[in-house]
């Protein structure tokens, strides 16, 4: 697996929308801002993979306040802009 970085764009599953962007690594957590909701450390047991600057996480394994942030990461923008 390729190795985190900050600033990778971060997804639920490949191909989907991106919800946030790593803002720091550790050993046993990654940091993501979730757009709308702010940081949310996630363990790195959830990541599921790591290619082409994406981390995809396993929703699976993911809390369900960060669910729920995933969920409305997108809501305060505006349509065709």
């Amino acid at each position: 697996m390729e190795e985190i970085k900050v600033g990778y764009h971060a997804f639920t599953h490949d191909g989907g929308e991106e919800f946030g962007a790593v803002r720091d690594v550790s050993p046993t957590h990654v940091v993501v801002y979730v757009e709308n909701s702010g940081d949310h450390h996630i363990s790195r047991n959830a990541v599921e993979s790591v290619h082409a600057q994406k981390v995809v996480f396993d929703c699976g394994k993911l809390d369900a306040e960060l669910r729920r942030a995933i969920n409305h990461a997108h809501d305060a923008e505006v349509p065709g802009l």
